[in-house]
């Protein structure tokens, strides 16, 4: 019988986790794959290349946005029927990692 991979340990271990901590887990590996966030893509033919929620054209900046004027991920979730909660999981981490990249286009956009 040969001894478990890491990868092994890894699946078995995922099994016990709650939602949140498997969120905090794809965050720091996001984090270590270089920026990349699962669940965020930026495609040039796709709102001009900013970062968008996958498989919506919800683009990062405006729930950052929306999340800074006061608005609850539950007021996100109603006002944007396509998304879901790990969605805005995926945002938030995005935020986190491209702060600058985000404060630009937030003001860009409101000066437009």
């Amino acid at each position: 019988m040969s001894e478990p991979t890491p990868l092994d340990t890894i699946e078995k271990a995922l099994a016990g986790l709650s939602a949140g901590e498997k969120a905090r887990l794809l965050q720091k590996v996001a984090r270590e794959l270089g920026g990349g966030v699962p669940g965020i893509d930026t495609d040039p033919a796709v709102c001009g290349g900013e970062a968008c929620i996958t498989r919506t054209r919800i683009p990062v900046w405006l729930l950052v946005s929306a999340r800074r004027l006061g608005a609850s991920e539950a007021a996100l979730l109603q006002a944007y029927p396509t998304l879901r909660a790990e969605d805005l999981v995926n945002a938030w981490a995005y935020a986190q990692l491209h702060r600058a990249e985000l404060d630009e286009q937030i003001h860009a956009h409101e000066a437009a």
